[in-house]
């Protein structure tokens, strides 16, 4: 294929050894020189020899016929923050705004572009932005993109890339993710395929989620296979580990819940080489570590070999806001989590008891009050101190859900619904970004043809710290600091 190793001179910076292929679309060369500038594309102007490269799927003649090694590429553009802001605009009041002006001013989160058919990118992006710990974990990457094809810097590429995308994010700007998507399709080429049209190819958003969190989320469960033919045959006992838990739908399967069971114990035959001959085998597990933030698949598409297409189940399957998983767990990690779930039912108790008291408020009055207060405040750690990242209590909360629409994985449009704050959340469709009530989020649990859940990604229910623990931590903090004035200072 025609590559080439160019120059690009930018002002008075010069960027040797970009590489240029030619069976690549333009976009992809103003990708790389994106995350080298920080000059967004639809900001770039690149000259060779008079000729201008444009956002065309084609290179034309004349910049084709200048290309070569060591060729010199002009950029002309500037970074957004480099462009002269306009005077600030006298102060409107939201009893004066459109819809549009409102939503701006509810500091909307940013939407991202769709590339063609990128929609499951996009989806994945939006929800994996709600764990702060993923983008803290992010921003102490320090290296960057790199557009070469050595495989071992695929793994950096795309890390620095979702960072560099997040961050211009949080700015509150919509934009073409271009850096992630080209990252992507060099790591994953199958991301990459084109359809008879020419555009990209409709992908499956649980593979592009399943490849970006590979190293970020985990579940360990135990196993233990026993043979039901013979009570002589020693039972076999194993962990594995998963990214995700994966809710398998059946005729008998209403409820998310239901749905995680059913997943504990599975029939299988295998050779058995106590009796020498195939037999019947119960495969049981038990989570035996949870993760900090838990993903649940909805395996909504099943392979049908007549149509040679991943048809969907559109069943309506009920998801809850708030999900205990202590039934899934093994009785070691049971135990483990007894402490900090009796911290909550304490908590909650308290709550409920001033909830009636002050304003007479019932239960799940006073309970959801109690939760929304206690998104702004110091919390309890949600770990294991042996294990950062896990779960110490079992308890969960929804936090983001991508959704499917159509009817197979190779056609249709995914979403992602995040939660902001309270009963907020976001519909984040592609560029087009909206608030919604969570009313309309539980709406999404499938039976029709409307957006259906298809991944559930779970945040860790947090505990707000006493008043007690607060006081004895600061004074432990306070004998600590001056245990350490009072110690003599160490000579050489």
């Amino acid at each position: 294929m025609p590559q080439f190793q160019v120059k690009v001179k930018w002002s008075k910076e010069l960027f040797p050894d970009v590489q240029v292929n030619t069976d690549e679309e333009p976009l992809v060369l103003k990708a790389q020189i994106f995350a080298l500038t920080g000059v967004e594309p639809h900001r770039q102007k690149i000259m060779l020899k008079g000729a201008t490269i444009k956002d065309d799927t084609t290179w034309g003649a004349n910049v084709l016929k200048g290309l070569k090694d060591g060729a010199t590429l002009l950029l002309m553009g500037s970074k957004e923050e480099d462009i002269p802001t306009q005077p600030v605009e006298k102060t409107k009041f939201v009893e004066d705004m459109d819809e549009s002006e409102i939503q701006s001013a509810l500091a909307m989160p940013a939407g991202l572009q769709n590339l063609g058919n990128t929609c499951y990118m996009n989806a994945t992006v939006q929800c994996l932005k709600t764990v702060p710990e993923f983008k803290t974990a992010l921003n102490k990457y320090s290296e960057s993109v790199s557009f070469n094809s050595d495989v071992t810097t695929h793994p950096q590429s795309i890390t620095a890339s979702l960072r560099d995308l997040m961050n211009t994010m949080d700015k509150g700007q919509t934009l073409p993710p271009l850096v992630l998507l080209q990252v992507l399709h060099r790591a994953f080429p199958n991301f990459a395929e084109k359809s008879e049209h020419g555009g990209y190819q409709q992908q499956d958003a649980n593979e592009c989620w399943v490849e970006i969190m590979n190293m970020y989320f985990g579940l360990v469960f135990d196993t233990e296979i026993k043979c039901i033919e013979s009570e002589d045959e020693p039972v076999t006992k194993s962990q594995e580990r998963f990214l995700q838990y994966n809710c398998y739908i059946d005729k008998d399967v209403k409820f998310l819940a239901s749905g995680l069971k059913n997943r504990l114990q599975e029939s299988m035959n295998k050779h058995s080489t106590f009796l020498d001959r195939d037999a019947e085998y119960v495969k049981t597990l038990k989570v035996s570590r949870l993760p900090g933030y838990l993903t649940v698949q909805m395996v909504r598409f099943q392979y049908k070999q007549r149509d040679a297409v991943n048809a969907k189940i559109l069943k309506d399957i009920k998801f809850p806001l708030l999900l205990d998983t202590f039934e899934l767990c093994s009785e070691e990690l049971q135990q483990k989590l007894v402490p900090m779930r009796k911290k909550f039912k304490d908590y909650e108790d308290k709550i409920v008891l001033e909830g009636d008291k002050k304003k007479g408020l019932g239960k799940e009055a006073s309970l959801k009050k109690g939760r929304e207060e206690s998104e702004d405040m110091a919390c309890e750690p949600y770990d294991f101190s042996e294990d950062p990242g896990s779960n110490n209590s079992g308890y969960y909360e929804l936090q983001a859900v991508l959704t499917h629409k159509g009817r197979s994985s190779n056609s249709g449009h995914y979403v992602a619904w995040v939660k902001q704050k309270g009963d907020t959340w976001m519909e984040c469709n592609d560029d087009d970004i909206r608030p919604i009530h969570v009313d309309d989020v539980l709406k999404l649990s499938g039976g029709g043809d409307w957006h259906t859940a298809y991944l559930l990604l779970y945040g860790p229910r947090k505990l707000p710290i006493s008043e007690e623990d607060k006081t004895k931590s600061e004074e432990e903090t306070a004998k600590s600091a001056g245990e350490t004035a009072d110690k003599p200072m160490e000579t050489n």
